[in-house]
């Protein structure tokens, strides 16, 4: 692994002493190590060659969950397993789009992958972060001159591989509101082989009135076709205060492309993306209808 300037390892026994550590060496060029899943891939991009000092956060005690009225709040360095058995991701029709999204990595990732680590890679490619936007994930954050922060997913995933922590600062966790009324989420992804890297991946929240009109929704898109994962603002006009019919789904997949800027790699062209990025949406969709009660 090129870690050619490396110069310090350090493995903090708690959050206070990781925030020291990130507070301390400030002017240095610091990882913090959680899971490690992605280590590969940031090395692949030239993300590792100037790195000096490596935190490894993975004893610093954040691994704790909040599971109640009010939704979750997970500890940074909780792996994708953990989450998979939390009863309300396995039986709750409004998380249902994150147990998807959690079921796609093989079972060596979920054992290691953690929340925090993929929210702060900001990939486009990666699952969960497209799941967590149309859930209203919140990012929990410490350290540096604020002390403390909640930032909404969308304002942390700054660009490409960057997310908005200031120098200093800590993930501590990742909170999913409860939201209100009769909702349900879920999750598709198009992939080129079993457990590669998304090509498109989508994400939707519905939930409707007892007259069956749509009174919240939100869409998600991941997988290329933008540098972070993005909401569809237009597909959520078209559907609030519609019926989920199939000239209302179509529309809203339609909608979509406003929102994104499909790129190309050795996974896909920028014009396949937003073309099956549609066709995605629309699948997705379909699934979070299915199971609203």
């Amino acid at each position: 692994m090129a870690l050619y300037k490396l110069k310090e390892f350090h493995a903090p026994k708690s959050m206070q002493e990781a925030i020291n550590i990130l507070g301390r060496s400030q002017e240095a060029e610091i990882l913090v190590l959680a899971g490690g899943t992605f280590l590969h891939g940031l090395e692949a991009r030239g993300l590792l060659s100037d790195v000096e000092e490596l935190v490894d956060i993975r004893k610093a005690g954040l691994d704790a969950i909040r599971d109640d009225d009010q939704g979750l709040l997970i500890g940074a360095t909780v792996t994708f397993s953990q989450i998979q058995t939390l009863p309300s991701v396995q039986r709750t029709p409004w998380l249902a789009g994150l147990s998807d999204a959690l079921a796609y990595p093989p079972v060596q990732i979920r054992n290691t992958a953690t929340i925090g680590g993929c929210v702060s890679a900001s990939c486009p490619f990666f699952d969960v972060p497209t799941a967590l936007l149309a859930l209203g994930a919140t990012v929990m954050v410490k350290g540096g001159e604020a002390g403390a922060r909640q930032l909404a997913l969308p304002d942390f995933l700054a660009g490409l591989f960057v997310n908005s922590l200031e120098p200093g600062e800590l993930v501590t966790a990742v909170a999913i509101p409860k939201r209100p009324g009769n909702g349900a989420s879920a999750f598709i992804k198009l992939e080129g082989n079993a457990n590669d890297l998304a090509i498109v991946n989508a994400a939707a929240y519905l939930s409707v009135d007892g007259q069956k009109t749509c009174t919240e929704a939100y869409v998600a898109l991941g997988g290329g076709v933008a540098e972070t994962a993005v909401l569809s603002d237009a597909a959520r006009q078209i559907l609030i205060g519609s019926k989920l019919d199939a000239a209302t789904l179509q529309a809203a997949s339609e909608a979509v492309t406003a929102d994104i800027s499909p790129m190309s790699d050795h996974r896909a062209s920028a014009e396949y993306r937003g073309a099956v990025a549609k066709v995605i949406v629309r699948r997705t969709l379909e699934r979070a209808i299915a199971r609203l009660a």
